[in-house]
């Protein structure tokens, strides 16, 4: 008889497939529902997120009121309330009207003011500003714009002028020499000769006062930029402490001033910011034709002279040639015209001939001469040396003068500027300015009376140019507004609007 074995559930092979199978639905069920939970929770989070991150894009910030934008040479500097509850401001900026949260961005501007620097002369730039807090960005402003004056040859050259020809006396008294610092007509100057400006100031030669002056153009304020009135002599120093022997010519580009220190036979630099005066080339007392670095240069009373922000050119007026001095190294060469060789003749380097070159003003792409003793005005093409005539008969007085190039009398012209459009150049002998149009060469008379009695030259001012009267004027310069004259012998700075 079999002993009955007791049979385990457990030990059932179906019972235990069944079970796995139990186990794994259950397993399934939970795992669905534990899903389900999860794609709550994400759906729930991903909402808050996006409405966190739409938060903290958005602002209540008004836009900034009050913006407004001026502009220097390289740079213009911008202006706005300030805007309550803003931690920063962001400039937005370009070169074209129309400017959004798209265009170019300034950011973190801790004041409701900037200055941006390092910009393009003759270009217009256009401004937006927002203000910012933790939250984001706030409105835009309205739009502003400014052009960046074009500094070119010791003048702003923004385009063709456009002038009443009214004529005032802006700095100086008529016939009153001195030393006087101050405003407008109280300030004395002696035999200011040529004059030159960065858009905000003159700065002039006051001659037979062995000084430079500046003449803020907005009030009219003059003060002693460098050299000691009554004291002539070579000093290099800064502001009074220097000393020149009858500086002559002057031009600028934004930075420093350049300087034809005559008797000395030099060219000396001005840092503008500190007074600072260096010999830039030749050697004071020695006149001489070498070409050279620095002091081995040798100059010959040289008149006058012009940059392109590079170079600068000189007329250099006893040697009948035009110099040309690379700034950042002192070296002298000659461009044009053969020294201590006078005469008159339209040709290439130096085979052009000049009569004591007085006046000399650049474009950036030509150099046009005030050739006093030939009485015309030289073009020169800078790339090649290239020297034609632009104007002038040869004579200082003629009754022919006609309005027209070659066919037009100026007599001994000393200054010379231009708009980049139309050149402006003092007629020394006839008392007179005169507009030449560079494409046309077309001459007329913005002021003066253009002759040579005593009735023509005076110091009278006039809202018509023809009617005011001048006394040998020479220097001149534009701010790309008005014309600004030295009148010589009147021992004054004219203005003519």
């Amino acid at each position: 008889m079999k002993k009955h074995q007791n049979s385990k559930v457990s030990d059932n092979p179906f019972f235990l497939l069944l079970l796995g199978m139990l186990l794994i639905l259950s397993a399934c069920s939970s795992s669905s529902s534990s899903s389900s939970d999860t794609s709550t929770d994400n759906t729930s989070t991903t909402t808050t997120d996006t409405s966190t991150d739409n938060t903290s894009t958005t602002t209540t910030l008004s836009a900034p009121t009050g913006l407004t934008v001026t502009s220097r040479i390289e740079k213009t500097t911008l202006s706005w309330t300030a805007v309550s509850g803003a931690s920063s401001y962001t400039i937005y900026w370009g070169t074209s009207i129309g400017i959004s949260s798209l265009s170019t961005a300034i950011t973190s501007v801790s004041t409701n003011s900037y200055s941006h620097t390092s910009l393009t002369g003759g270009t217009t730039y256009y401004y937006k500003v927002a203000a910012v807090d933790s939250a984001g960005t706030g409105t835009l402003s309205s739009e502003v714009s400014a052009a960046i004056p074009n500094l070119m040859g010791g003048a702003i050259q923004n385009g063709a002028l456009s002038l009443s020809t009214s004529v005032t006396t802006f700095a100086g008294k008529a016939l009153t020499t001195g030393t006087d610092n101050g405003t407008g007509t109280a300030a004395r100057f002696k035999n200011a000769r040529k004059i030159t400006t960065d858009g905000t100031n003159l700065y002039v030669t006051d001659m037979l006062n062995n000084t430079i002056r500046k003449i803020v153009i907005s009030s009219g304020e003059v003060t002693t930029l460098a050299g000691t009135a009554g004291s002539s002599g070579t000093v290099d120093g800064t502001g009074t402490a220097a000393k020149f022997n009858n500086p002559l010519g002057i031009t600028t580009d934004g930075t420093n001033l350049y300087v034809t220190d005559y008797n000395n036979s030099t060219i000396r630099k001005i840092v503008i910011s500190s007074g600072v005066v260096t010999t830039l080339a030749g050697t004071a007392g020695t006149t001489g034709t070498d070409n050279g670095t620095g002091t081995a240069a040798k100059f010959n009373y040289p008149a006058d002279l012009t940059t392109d922000g590079t170079n600068l050119y000189v007329a250099d007026t006893f040697n009948h040639t035009i110099r040309q001095i690379v700034i950042s190294s002192g070296e002298v060469t000659t461009l044009a015209g053969t020294a201590e060789s006078s005469g008159y003749s339209d040709a290439t380097g130096t085979s052009a001939r000049f009569y004591q070159p007085f006046g000399i003003t650049t474009d950036g792409t030509n150099l046009y001469v005030a050739d006093k003793k030939n009485h015309r005005i030289r073009k020169i093409v800078i790339t090649s040396g290239a020297v034609t005539t632009l104007a002038g008969d040869g004579y200082a007085n003629s009754s022919t003068n006609a309005d027209n190039g070659t066919n037009a009398t100026i007599g001994e012209p000393e200054g010379i500027t231009t708009d980049g459009t139309n050149l402006y150049v003092t007629g020394f002998y006839r008392h007179e300015i005169r507009k030449i149009v560079i494409a046309s060469t077309s001459v007329t008379t913005v002021a003066g009376a253009g002759g040579i009695s005593s009735s023509d030259y005076g110091s009278a001012d006039n809202t018509t140019g023809t009617d005011a009267l001048f006394k040998q004027p020479t220097g001149i310069t534009t701010d790309g507004t008005n014309l600004f004259v030295a009148d010589y012998a009147n021992s004054t700075i004219r203005k003519i609007e």
